[in-house]
């Protein structure tokens, strides 16, 4: 019972690591974190350009501050010369010429705000710029980075199932039966050669008798041999 429970038990944990595994899988896990750098960097992205965009209003409010209290000063300095000029009365000239000049402070003083807001403003788009510029290098670096890893993961399986193939051959089972093969060849090689003599040696009777009576009869050099021994008088 408890060899059962230490096989289920097993079994299961098996199954765990294969599951961890699985979470833990290097490309999976990259391809997440590269999708998640592109979200962050087009976040960035956009908080870039909201913060460019508040920069640059700032910046014109201050030029159009300035410009409006060049423009108050410009009046007051009408108004005076009117006034000298007898144009308009001059005590009333003065009085219109002050109220000029303090809407020229206050403009100036609207102007040298919104022109330390662009500062700080331009600061922080700067600083925002700097960190888009690194968010886009480790983008760039993690994608390629990525293409290696999906590479070498190709090469790595591709490399384990040759090699699980390979340690899966049984090469002393081969040999063996190569063995066996070339024995039972020699066998075939052997008996065939042995049939073929039985064959030459098994003629027919008629085959012997042709035999016999040949070796009877004068061949026709020995024919020709007692014809000149005859006309030689040679017995």
């Amino acid at each position: 019972m408890a060899g059962i429970f230490n096989r289920l038990f097993k079994a299961g944990e098996a199954e765990a690591h294969a599951l961890v595994d699985k979470l833990e899988d290097p490309i999976k896990m990259s391809e997440q974190a590269v999708r998640d750098l592109r979200k962050d960097l087009q976040e960035s992205l956009r908080s870039l350009g909201e913060v460019k965009s508040l920069a640059i209003r700032m910046a014109k409010e201050a030029e159009d501050a300035k410009r409006l209290a060049g423009d108050y000063e410009r009046k007051a300095m009408l108004l005076l010369q009117r006034g000298q000029a007898g144009e308009v009365d001059n005590a009333e000239a003065e009085r219109l010429a002050m109220e000029a000049l303090s809407r020229k402070e206050e403009a100036a003083a609207r102007a040298l705000q919104a022109t330390e807001q662009a500062q700080q403003q331009q600061q922080m788009v700067d600083s925002l710029q700097n960190n888009v510029n690194q968010l886009k290098s480790k983008v760039a670096s993690y994608e390629n980075d990525l293409v290696m890893l999906k590479a070498r993961a190709r090469t790595a399986n591709a490399t384990r199932k040759i090699n699980q193939r390979l340690s899966n051959v049984d090469t002393k089972g081969t040999v063996a039966l190569l063995e066996r093969m070339k024995e039972k060849v020699s066998e075939e090689e052997a008996l065939g050669q042995a049939y073929g003599e039985m064959a030459d040696a098994g003629g027919s009777v008629d085959e012997e008798i042709d035999k016999a009576l040949a070796s009877g009869s004068p061949t026709k050099s020995e024919d020709s041999l007692a014809q000149l021994k005859s006309k030689m008088g040679i017995s």
